[in-house]
């Protein structure tokens, strides 16, 4: 059966709309909140340990920032109008953004830079706005609000081909992480028409580095003219839904063109100004489509590790209240995401966990609560013999940390198996 996000995705709480917030600006719940978190959190980190750095910048720009890189010029009939501020200048008129780059190539140029800082790499999670037509708009996978993860690495000539392989695998360690697959790799090629900016020789140089970097990977791609970006050609690392329709989550593109617009430079070995080669990459792409894409491929079973609620606390009877939020109270403590449901029958709490798709139920009884145990019953059916609060906490600590996508530890996947009652 084909998932659609849509449905989904509001049966789980992760996200829905209003009409007075209006179409394409879906917002996001409690339960989608906690999961985009943990991804996030996991993405910064994986960005941290390979050596970017994080900013923040606006969402709002001068017009004339993006006449400056290109994208009003060719990207106007995507944008926002202007906002004018102020007495009404035209100089000062904002504009949503509808891409980071322009803001990181700014902050590269907002310090003098030397050849030894190179590959300067600034990543951050933010917004930009896109005034997609009404008919085009569908759940989270196509919005006007969009939350993406980017990064623009400044790097010299020589070190374009090993940033893109080490993005490459950056790219694989995240989609494994989230239990996604590749279903091709894809070199997004200029195509005619006036819409490319720069000369012939810097869009053959831009490709002959990007084939470079997918044939020393071994990567099998397809080329595809005509669906490059308008500043120069880049990888589209696809996935395919349920019914087999690719899409684009991850990018790697090379820029010549705006740095040379911007001014961009850094002191080489001699002294002299340098230009920077801007490759932007994207390891996920958006939160939006990301949590399209991971609802539909794994029908809203989520790794422990991203799911919104982690434990299901279940007490028996009101005896055990105590114990349960005792037990919670410890799993929060630690990290964990857990709440107790009191409301019902044992076996209509059950089916409600399940339903929800949360990883763990957590029964609380009146031998368990006597004993000071809990009997963890997993979403895949196997249930485990009652054990202490902290050994339960810590089981559950170890698989989110592995972030497998198992509900065991891996040196204990061969435990239990009993069926639901």
């Amino acid at each position: 059966m084909i998932v659609d996000h849509r449905r989904l995705g509001r049966e789980l709480d992760i996200f829905d709309t209003d009409p007075l917030i209006g179409a394409g600006l879906p917002f996001w719940l409690p339960a989608g909140a906690a999961a985009r978190y943990e991804v996030e959190s996991y993405l910064r980190e994986l960005e941290r340990r390979a050596g970017y750095q994080h900013v923040y910048s606006p969402v709002l720009g001068k017009r004339q920032m993006y006449e400056l890189s290109g994208h009003w010029r060719n990207f106007a009939d995507d944008m926002f109008p202007p906002m004018a501020v102020g007495g009404g200048d035209s100089d000062d008129a904002l504009v949503l953004r509808p891409s980071l780059c322009p803001h990181h190539a700014l902050i590269f140029k907002a310090r003098q830079r030397s050849y030894r800082e190179l590959p300067v790499r600034i990543a951050e999670l933010g917004g930009m706005y896109r005034a997609e037509r009404s008919g085009v708009l569908g759940g989270l996978s196509r919005v006007r609000a969009i939350w993406l993860n980017d990064a623009h690495a400044f790097c010299s000539l020589a070190q374009v081909g090993e940033e893109v392989a080490e993005v490459l695998d950056l790219i694989g360690q995240a989609h494994a992480a989230l239990g996604l697959r590749v279903s091709s790799y894809r070199l997004s090629l200029r195509g005619s028409g006036g819409k490319y900016a720069g000369d012939d020789d810097v869009w053959a140089q831009a490709e002959r580095l990007l084939r470079e970097a997918l044939d020393d990977a071994g990567v099998p791609y397809a080329a595809a003219r005509g669906e490059a970006a308008f500043y120069g050609p880049k990888i589209d690392v696809q996935i395919a839904d349920p019914a087999g329709r690719e899409s684009t989550l991850s990018t790697i593109q090379i820029d010549f063109h705006q740095p040379e617009r911007f001014g961009l430079a850094y002191l080489d070995a001699s002294g002299d100004r340098a230009r920077p080669v801007m490759v932007h990459r994207s390891l996920v792409g958006s939160m939006e489509r990301l949590f399209a894409t991971l609802l539909e491929a794994h029908a809203g079973v989520f790794a422990v590790w991203y799911s919104p609620v982690q434990i299901s606390v279940l007490p028996v009877g009101a005896g055990q209240h105590k114990g349960a939020a005792g037990f919670a109270r410890e799993a929060i403590a630690a990290g964990l995401r857990a709440q107790v449901d009191h409301d019902g029958s044992i076996g209509a709490r059950v089916r409600d966990a399940a339903r929800r798709k949360i990883p763990y139920v957590a029964v609380i009884g009146p031998r368990e609560e006597g004993d000071g145990l809990v009997a963890l019953r997993l979403r895949d059916g196997r249930r485990l013999a009652g054990m202490p609060y902290a050994q339960a906490v810590a089981l559950i600590k170890a698989v989110a940390a592995e972030r497998s996508h198992d509900l065991l530890p891996a040196e204990q996947t061969d435990a239990c198996a009993a069926p639901l009652d």
